[in-house]
């Protein structure tokens, strides 16, 4: 009887002579745009992380907020929310013309709050929140309480809104203010709101 065919085999394994080698280059047919994609939100991130530090410069007529009375604990009469323009070596005649209306500072309009009713040359100012114009002039001043609120400059004043208008006289002091100042000044129920800018003062007197 013939003896069996003997087939002589390579080391390797059939499975592996079939299979790819496990060394072999893998091939990576992931999208390019989905390997970019997380740069490009670390690179947005940061642009706007970096651009949400810069803070703008203080305003050239800084806000400011003034309460009668200031004692913290006691129950506020009014509150004045305005801005600080700078004479910087102009006359106050220069920056506010005689006889046009102000807006009594700069930028936003002056907003004055009354927290209770407060009497102004014999009229009842009810509570309320109001904007405070001026109109200079030589010897007196025009105050205008009036009822429209959120306004820039005086551009958006009306007339029909005045809840009031009074004129108080013009004083000059020794004392020269750089900023456009007020305060409030007074005692028991009578108070008095001063507004001074160089050497020219006016104080609008009121009783609650």
């Amino acid at each position: 009887m013939d003896k069996p065919l003997a087939i002589s085999l390579p080391s390797r394994s059939i499975q592996e002579m079939i299979s790819p080698r496990l060394n072999s280059p893998v091939i990576d047919f992931t999208p390019i745009g989905s390997k970019l994609f997380p740069l490009f939100i670390i690179a947005v991130t940061f642009s706007y992380s970096s651009y949400g530090q810069e803070f703008k410069a203080l305003d050239k007529s800084p806000l400011d907020m003034i309460e009668y009375p200031a004692q913290r604990g006691k129950d506020k009469v009014m509150r004045v929310i305005y801005s600080r323009p700078q004479l910087r070596g102009r006359e106050f005649n220069k920056i506010v013309s005689n006889g046009k209306l102000w807006r009594t500072g700069a930028n936003e309009s002056t907003e004055i709050t009354f927290f209770k009713d407060v009497k102004i040359d014999s009229k009842v100012v009810p509570r309320g929140r109001y904007t405070l114009y001026t109109i200079p002039d030589e010897t007196t001043w025009t105050i205008i309480i009036n009822k429209k609120l959120n306004t820039w400059g005086a551009y958006a004043y009306d007339s029909s809104q005045d809840l009031l208008r009074v004129k108080v006289p013009v004083e000059y002091s020794d004392e020269n203010l750089e900023a456009f100042s007020i305060t409030i000044k007074g005692k028991g129920s009578i108070a008095f709101l001063h507004m001074g800018w160089g050497d020219l003062r006016v104080k609008l007197p009121m009783s609650f």
